[in-house]
Formats: C-alpha cells, structure tokens, sequence
C-alpha cells in the first residue's frame, strides 16, 4: 500500500495525482497544497517525510513497544543525558529520549523481556521519578512541586535558625560592636565556639538538604560534560561553607554561612517560580496517551478474544462496538455505521463506513458495530499523531536551553577568572585566606540570580496580565517569536466555526421536527442529539437551533412558555438502519428520520421544494436529515457548523500578515472564508498529518501562527512557531498550544501579540539589567573591593530590583 507524498497516510487503490506535480497523494488537500507550496524558495521536496512513520520504523523494532513517560526532578536541561543513559542500562529498554521542555521521557522496550508497568521503575533514581501520564502512576510518589516546597520551608525554618546570629552577634562583631551574646561561658572555647558550630550544622542542612536540586543538577553537569548554572551556584555556596568551617575550626569568628544560605535560598525560591511558570506549559501527551487504545476485540473462528492492540498482526479482525474508539487503522469487512473521524480528521460530520472502506485507529465508531480488517502495518493514525507532537515539541528549544547553552562559556570563564583572582591574589604577597576571599567573593557576585530570574519574572508578569484577560500563556517562548509572526493560519472546524453540530434551518413543516426529536431520542448518532437539543428548548430563542422557528401546530402545541414536551409523545418500535437512518412508531404513526433514499423507500416520495432544500445543503458541506411520515416527506431538518459571527473582525485584525485557513472540510464547505478579502489563501480537504506538513512549509516563507481548537489541530499547533487554541478546544489542542483563549471571540486572538510585545520588552529590560550588574560587580569582586557578605547583598539587591521591575505591567497603556 502506497502513501500519501504529504501526510504518509496511506492512498486509495488510485492514488490522486497531477500533471506537474510530483507525488501520489491520499486526497484533493494534500495535492493542493503540495501544489501550492512546493514553489517556495528553499523548499526541497525530499525533506518531505512522514515524521511520525518514519519514527516507528526507525526507532521502533517490530517486536518493541513504545510509552511516553512523565518524569519529575529534571532541573535542568543536562539532565536529559543523565535519564536517557539511567534508563538505557535496564533491561528490556531499547531507547530512552528525555525531554527537559515538557518532562516527559519517551521509552522504547521489548515487551517479552519487560513488563509495561515495570517501566517507570527502571528509570527512577538519582532524585528522578518516571510515571505514567495517564493517571496509572504509583502512588506515594510526590509530585516535584509539592518536594521543592517542602525543601523551601525545611530550608526557610532553618535560615531563621541561622540568620539572627549574624543579625545580633557576627554582622554587629564584624564592625567592632561587642553585643555580649556569646560571652555567658567566654572563659572556655567549647562556650565560644559551640553555638557558631550549630550555625554550621544548621547551614548544612539548608546546603545539603534545600540546596540538594542544585548540587545535583552541578553533578549531572559535570557527569555529561555541560557546565550549566547550577554548577555556578553550587560552587559559591560550597566553597562559601566549606571557607567557613576551615575558618571556624581554625578559631576565626569571620564566617560566611550566611552567603551559603543566602544563595541556596535565593536560587531556590527563584527556581520553584519558575517551576510554576513551567507547569502552565501544558502536558503535551497526557490525553493523547489516555485516548489511545491498548486493548481491542479479535474475532477468531471460536468466538472474540480481548487482547493487546500491540499484538494484532495484519489481517486480524478486530470487532468495534458502538461507543468505542477503533484500535488500529483498517477496512470495514462488516457493517455499516457512522464513525466520528473528529478527533483526527477535523470533518465536523460523522461519516458513514460500511464493507470495503478504510477507518483510521482514534476515530470513534457512533451507532452500530464494525468489523474491520487490521491494515498492513497494524498501526493508529492516533498513535502517529502522539509520535509527531512528541518529535516536534521534544526538539523545540525554550528559554532555559539558550541559557543552559550560555551557560557552557559562562560558566567556565566565571571559574577560571576566580581561580585567576585567586593566584594573582596570592602571588602578590596577599595571604592565602584574602586570596582565598577574593575568589570566594567573584564566585558569589557572579551567581547568575538576576540573570537566571531576569527572564521568568518578566514572563511571569506577561501571564499574569494575560490571565486578567482570559488568556493562558502555556509556552513562555510565545514571547520570542510571536512578534516575528508573518503568516497566520486559521483552522475552520471549531475555530472560524462554532465546532459543534446544530440545526441550522428547517424547510417544510416545522412541526416535523416534534416527532422527529422523539425518534431521535432513541439514537446516540450526534445529529440526533441537535435535533433533540433544537426541539427541548423555547423554538423562538433557542441558542441550539440556527434559526428562529415557530410551532404551527401540528403534532403538538407548545406550552405556556412555548416549550413542548417530548416525553408526552409515546414512542414504540424503534429501529435503526445503519449509515442511513432511524424509525420508530410515535403516537400511532410511523416516523422516519434520516437519508432521502432511506425515507423515499419506508415512507414515500419527496417533494421538489424539499430535493432543492437537500442539494442546497449538501452544496454548503451540511447534513440534511429527512423527516418523513403520513406517506410522504415532510420536512429537511438540516445540521452543520455555523461561522462565528466576529470571524471577519478577527481575520481583520491581521492586515499586516498573510492570512490561510487551513480545514478538513471539503472545499465546498469553504466559499464563506474564500470570499473574504481578508483570507489570502485557503486549504481545504486536508488530513491531520497533512495540516503538520502545511504549517511546516508555511514556516520555510516566515515565522508561522496556528490558531486552532480541535485534537486533530494539536500537532499543528505544536509545529508552527506560534501556537494558539481556543479555550473552548479539545485538552489536546490546548496543551500543544503556546498561549489559550478562554473567551470564545476571537478577537481575543490579537490580545495574545500585544501581551507578547510588551512581556518581550520587559524581558530586555531586566536582562540589561542583569548584564550591566554583572559588567561592574564582577571587576569590583576581582579587584578586592568586595567581600563575601556584600557580594551576597548585592546579588541579592540585583535580584530585587529585577523582581520589582516585574512586578509592573507588562501593557504601555496601563503603566
């Protein structure tokens, strides 16, 4: 079975192709916009793969599964060297890639050599814990936030322990003030010095115990050879402890625990904020794991049998009850049903499957059982849509790489200025413990405190204005390049429309629509849930129904409040008739409701004003439903999607960018956006792997938005530079998203740029900061101008100035 030359999925048995154009596609939007696309300037065809098919056949073998894991206690990029070689020396485990961005770990194992849920286990350890992302992990295991918080206040209870004996006896004794604090038992050395070797021991803990991330995260560092911050860090707070506690037992009094737990809690508290910005990153894979299926229902020649998805092997047949999500892509050998392709596709309609048609692993099958042949490469299409969010946010780099990145020449030049300062110090005839001082102090001023908050605070000012508003930053790298944004792409389904079915019109008897509820009731197809919706409420204000419709009697007659009950209409004999409708007897009288030949063959003709009304539908891309008793039709209830009234203003907004929307829809369902001035192109009739590819080649024009809602959006969301989702969207597309709009009007979308703007200035400002901070203290420090103790004091003064900085608003009009 050949693939599609965009997307992957696999072609018709007559691929569709094009004079001129290179390639065999799956349908009509692949080829439109391969055609469209492949002359952009740098485009070469040949870096046009299947990303999520070629993952599984490279990474994966045959025999091998693969988990997506969430892992806690990565703290820093570097990290994700040390988890991959943790994992890979279990055995069973064939690959291990770890993602510092979104906390996940991505595992390939042999299932014959390792449990599934043995996984985890294998890749805990060293302050590292793997679990499950879809609810399956071991208790008892505490979340990283709620350990760092418990770090923070053993940590804070500690310094209080400590900083009152600087505060009344050391900071006053170092400027020649004598309080007479330790002077109760000064005849002997044990009563001098016992309370400041309990500072040391206290100092210990806030070090080895609060500051444990830290000392870690320089390990890891140091293990897979990239210095990061952390290294910086635990450097200062441990030579500043271990000075001390050479000076204490060498009988000085002029100590520098207070620099060891000003640092540790400094980084600390800054390092759990960021966290919490972090965690607004939403989890990527968690509902994409969740909705995959593991287990399916293979008939045999005996009966059925339950067993693994990862055990089907071509050829299988796999039995799908209503309800349930289909396993593994495949063709329909029985049955007929309506199969929700939503959640993949973006199709707003279910679509009907029956003998000899192909069904794609996720979707969801509504009304009647399938049996469906497993396709060659027993794989789901939903299986591929998490390996293609997994490759494309895994390899997105964030702000903490580019300063992790930076950190592999700062971090060295820092340490080997201070072991200069040091030697210089001391072959000048300075003794070895001012010499000692001098690098101690270069080491503290420079901890990157400022630097490292610099970007988070000035974030976490762009959230918190962006929250006031209804908008959820969920990637701070939004505010890097969405002002770079020259072409934006709209999804239709759910984003340009409403996203849900509903009763647009109704031509004939608008009293058909009573009965037509009442046998509606019966179904679980989501047509009969609008009609049902449509008929339940008032019929003259009903937001469930597209258009104002006035009982004219009939069936029944609405009550005082112009609402008619439907349970007072006896229903008997129901009946489905799979992919075209439903029947069931109402009051004595037959009703059908569904397709016209379903209708025309129970019931009898249809008149010519309603064949007109069901082409006019059909011509928008909507979905007619005939209603149909007493010997001939009566009415079209006609369901579909509705543009949202401020689209226009929406796409308006945009003037200075190009404008595409990007739909599954067919193309006929797509004249209303085509028409309007302010679209500059428009895709229509393309797949979800194929709306990946789309963005993808878009970007090679320019920097790229995606706005969209929708599960089968998510992957593009992901790869464009700029992700958007709307608030009312599936969890999927909110979590592969860069910001969230919670309102439902999109002009909201713009707010999300203007917030970008002047969080991105803000991030200029307080990192200017930090560098002209770090431009004068570090020469001061290395010129013997600063001790210890102010070096502390003025890292913590920058660190201030940087958090007050950020307490202001982001916005120019509200300063």
């Amino acid at each position: 079975m050949s693939t599609c030359s965009l997307c992957g999925l696999p072609t018709p048995e007559q691929p569709l192709t094009a004079d001129g154009i290179e390639g065999r596609f799956c349908c009509r939007g692949c080829l439109e916009v391969s055609a469209t696309l492949d002359d952009v300037d740098g485009v070469d065809r040949s870096s046009v793969v299947d990303r999520a098919t070629e993952s599984v056949e490279r990474k994966i073998p045959d025999d091998a599964a693969e988990i997506f894991l969430a892992i806690e206690g990565m703290h820093c990029s570097t990290c994700e060297g040390f988890v991959s070689l943790l994992g890979e020396r279990a055995a069973g485990i064939l690959a291990v890639e770890a993602s510092y961005a979104t906390d996940t770990v991505r595992v390939v194992y042999d299932p014959d050599r390792l449990d599934r849920a043995d996984v985890p286990e294998a890749l805990s350890g060293y302050g590292y814990e793997a679990g499950f992302r879809d609810g399956e992990a071991a208790e008892g295991n505490p979340g990283a936030d709620e350990e760092l918080v418990q770090r923070l206040l053993v940590g804070g209870f500690l310094a209080m322990l400590v900083m009152p004996w600087y505060l009344f006896y050391l900071y006053p004794s170092y400027v020649g003030i004598e309080t007479g604090i330790l002077t109760v038992d000064a005849t002997s050395s044990v009563g001098m010095y016992l309370p400041l070797a309990m500072i040391g021991v206290l100092t210990g803990g806030v070090l080895f115990y609060t500051g444990y991330p830290i000392l870690r995260g320089a390990y890891v560092s140091l293990l897979v050879r990239q210095p990061n911050m952390d290294l910086l860090i635990a450097i200062a707070a441990v030579a500043a402890y271990a000075y001390s506690t050479v000076a204490l037992a060498m009988g000085s009094t002029h100590l520098y625990y207070d620099v060891t737990v000003a640092v540790i809690m400094v980084v600390s508290l800054g390092t759990y904020y960021e966290r919490r910005i972090k965690r607004r990153a939403t989890d990527l894979l968690t509902d994409v794991t969740a909705a995959q299926v593991r287990n399916a229902t293979r008939r045999t020649e005996k009966g059925t049998e339950t067993m693994p998805v990862d055990r089907l092997e071509a050829g299988d047949e796999v039995v799908v009850r209503p309800g349930e999500r289909i396993p593994v892509d495949g063709t329909v050998v029985e049955g007929t049903a309506a199969v929700d392709e939503s959640v993949l596709t973006g199709e707003s309609l279910p679509v009907t499957k029956g003998s000899g048609e192909t069904v794609v692993g996720g979707a969801i099958v509504t009304d009647s059982a399938l049996v469906l042949e497993v396709g060659e490469d027993a794989a789901s299409t939903l299986d591929r849509i998490a390996a293609v969010m997994w490759e494309i946010q895994s390899s997105t780099p964030g702000v903490q790489r580019l300063a992790d990145r930076l950190a592999t020449i700062f971090v060295p030049l820092v340490l080997t200025l201070a072991v200069v300062v040091t030697g210089w110090r001391f072959a000048t005839g300075t003794p070895a413990g001012d010499a000692v001082l001098t690098g101690l102090t270069v080491l503290v001023v420079s901890c990157p405190c400022a630097m490292g908050l610099a970007t988070p605070l000035a974030v976490t000012s762009g959230l918190r204005d962006a929250l006031e508003r209804g908008i959820t930053v969920a990637n701070e790298t939004l505010f890097e390049s969405a002002l770079a944004v020259e072409t934006i792409v709209f999804d239709k389904t759910g984003t340009l429309t409403a996203g849900e079915m509903t009763v647009v019109e109704i031509h004939g008897e608008s009293s058909a629509l009573q009965p037509a509820a009442a046998v509606e009731r019966r179904s679980e197809h989501p047509v009969a849930d609008a009609i049902v919706a449509c008929a339940e409420t008032d019929l003259e204000t009903s937001p469930d129904c597209g258009d104002d419709f006035t009982p004219d009697g009939g069936w029944r007659d609405p009550d005082a409040d112009g609402n008619i009950s439907q349970s007072s209409l006896e229903t008997t004999n129901f009946e489905r008739h799979p992919g075209e409708g439903v029947s069931a007897t109402v009051d004595g009288e037959r009703v059908v409701v569904g397709t016209p030949a379903l209708v025309e063959r129970l019931v009898g003709p249809i008149p010519g004003d309603l064949a007109t009304a069901i082409d006019e539908a059909r011509a928008e891309c909507r979905l007619p439903a005939v209603v149909g008793y007493g010997g001939r039709a009566r009415a079209i209830i006609v369901v579909g999607d509705r543009m949202r009234a401020e689209w226009r203003d929406a796409l308006d907004a945009f003037a200075d960018c190009e404008v595409v929307v990007l739909t599954g829809d067919d193309a006929t369902a797509t004249a209303t956006v085509t028409r309007s001035p302010a679209v500059d192109r428009v895709f229509a009739g393309v797949p979800p792997d194929g709306k990946v590819e789309t963005v993808r080649r878009l970007a090679r024009e320019g920097v790229t938005a995606m706005v969209g809602d929708g599960t089968n959006d998510a992957p593009a969301l992901a790869e464009a530079d700029v992700g958007i989702a709307l608030g009312h969207g599936t969890a999927r597309a909110t979590d592969a998203a860069d910001a969230v709009v919670a309102s439902s009007d999109l002009r909201a979308v713009h707010s999300v740029f203007d917030l970008a703007d002047g969080t991105r200035r803000r991030i200029r400002e307080n990192v200017a900061w930090a560098l002209v901070y770090n431009a004068v203290a570090i020469p001061l420090a290395a010129l013997g101008l600063l001790n210890p103790l102010f070096a502390a004091v003025a890292m913590a003064a920058s660190s201030t100035i940087v958090v007050l900085n950020s307490t202001r608003s982001v916005l120019v009009d509200e300063r």
